[in-house]
Formats: structure tokens, sequence, C-alpha cells
């Protein structure tokens, strides 16, 4: 039976804008460029419509007029950045204001950018494109310090969580009141903490080791969790131990696991997708599997992928 990996999936998802404007009647030039270079543009007219859509779809980058009636675009975009949720997001805004002071104000409540009316649509999409594609690296560079199913704390000089990575903030939230919290005291380099996670089937220990300086006063805490009752008996060989991935094996198949496309795992890793194909032929010879589904359930019943 042929074992070659299946190929990679197709790129079906068009990049999502939000365009909020009070006359969206006048942008119908620079919605119809947008359409017509991939991006599927949604509308609203002002702040309150703006942030009921976002509670529906994520959009890859937001349009955001900057004075409108009743809310005004930059208290829009201060609402949406105080949302964990939503603060990804790159905000353009779009402005017949050209002083100083609304520029910096623009910045200030979380703009990454603005354009001055009247709008110029090549511009826009020019500004566009960068914005959306430093967000995506910016995103998937976030997701790999999960990479093998392990979470990332920073913690600043007074034992304060600086930044989690998504793995991190998933498993803390998981331990509730019993956890860490917010505030994690500081300690030298292989300082384990270790705290009870609620399970399925059997209580979980979550490990907190810590790295040492990562710069800037700030201390970096590895996190992993101990699936099952906790024993420290010896375990069986897994049937991944036994395969002896490689190391770049391991994060092709972290990420499979994770439901990344091979196009994603080759932006994350800066190979081709044609070399995550290649060693995915590697990885399915040696767990002696022939589907990607397969080797992705493999992994993620042995890692305990989320």
């Amino acid at each position: 039976m042929d074992s070659r990996p299946e190929p990679p999936q197709p790129e079906t998802a068009r990049p999502v804008v939000l365009v909020v404007d009070d006359a969206p009647s006048s942008l119908g030039m620079l919605c119809d460029t947008l359409e017509d270079a991939g991006y599927t543009v949604l509308i609203a007219r002002d702040g309150e419509a703006a942030l009921q859509r976002l509670r529906l779809v994520v959009p890859d980058v937001i349009l955001l007029d900057a004075m409108m009636p009743g809310m005004s675009g930059f208290e829009t975009c201060r609402v949406l950045k105080a949302d964990p949720a939503l603060t990804h997001i790159p905000v353009i805004f779009m402005t017949g204001l050209s002083e100083t002071a609304h520029v910096v104000e623009g910045f200030a409540c979380g703009g990454v950018d603005y354009v001055v009316k009247p709008i110029r649509a090549p511009e826009v999409l020019a500004r566009l494109h960068t914005h959306a594609r430093n967000a995506r690296i910016t995103r998937l560079a976030r997701e790999a310090v999960d990479v093998a199913g392990l979470g990332v704390l920073l913690v600043d000089a007074h034992g304060r969580i600086a930044w989690r990575s998504p793995q991190a903030e998933r498993w803390l939230a998981a331990c509730g009141p019993d956890g860490p919290g917010n505030v994690i005291a500081p300690a030298e380099a292989g300082t384990e903490r270790v705290f009870q996670m609620p399970g399925p089937l059997a209580p979980q220990r979550l490990t907190l080791r810590s790295l040492g300086p990562a710069g800037m006063g700030e201390t970096m805490w590895l996190l992993e969790v101990q699936r099952g009752d906790g024993s420290d008996g010896a375990a069986s060989p897994s049937r991944l131990s036994a395969a002896a991935l490689t190391p770049r094996e391991t994060e092709v198949l972290s990420w499979l696991a994770k439901g990344k496309t091979n196009r994603d795992i080759g932006d994350i890793l800066g190979v081709s997708p044609r070399t995550v194909n290649k060693h995915l032929e590697h990885i399915f010879e040696k767990l002696g599997v022939e589907t990607r589904a397969a080797a992705a359930a493999l992994a993620s019943t042995q890692w305990g992928g989320d």
C-alpha cells in the first residue's frame, strides 16, 4: 500500500478584513479592490456594531474610521485591545485628521498604522498586506513556543507573569485557585514547583521549572504536565520514543498534531513545504503509519495535544 504522505491541504481560507466606517458607501472602490485582492470584507457602520461583529468572527486586520458618531474609532480600538482574544488584531486607522495629536492618539490606543482620507486603495492594500502578514508571523511565533506540548512563562522582577504562551495559559486556568495565580516568586535556574490539576480520569501535576534569567529583568519558566496519577514509577517505552525521531521530525510531528498544514509548518520552521513533506515521509515510516491523521492521533495521545 502506498505510504507516501498526503499532499498539502489547499489554502482555501481568505484573509478577513473588517472595515468600520459610518459612511461605508464612500469606500465602495476600496472594498472592491480588497475583494479582488483575495480578502473577505466585512462592514460595520459604527464602533458598537464592530464590537458585536467581533463576538462572531475574528478578522485578520481592521480598517477603522477614527471619527464616527457615538463611539469614536479611538475608543473602539481601546475596547478591543483590552480583550485578550482580540488584542493581536492589527488596527489601521482611516482618518481625515492628520494633526500630530490625532496621529499620536491613534498609536497610543493600539493602532499600528493610519491612512488619510480620501483613501487611495493601492496604498491601503499594501499596508493591509504587510500588517496582516506580520500579525500572522507573530501569532505563529507565539504558538511555536508550545511545540512538543510544553508551555512557557516570562516572570518580571516582581514575580508577576509578564507573558504566557497559549499552552501555559490553558494549564494555569485549569489549575484554578490552587494554581500559582499571577505571581511566581523568583527562583534560581533548575528550581521546580508543582501544582495539582484536575483531570478527566485522575489528577495531573503541573510542573514549573525555572530556566533562569531571560533578559530585561525577567525569568523564564518551562511548564509541563505529567498525566495519570502522578506516580514516579517507570513508564513503558512509548511508540514515539521507540521511533527515535530526530529533533526536527519531532517539531514537524508536534505541529501536525496541532492541525497545521505543510505550508504553516514550513513558515514556522523556516523551511519549504516540500521539505516538510520529506520529513513526514520519514516520520510515517518510523511510526509505521500511512496517513497524517494516524500520525497526528498517535502524537496527540502520547503528548496530550490540545
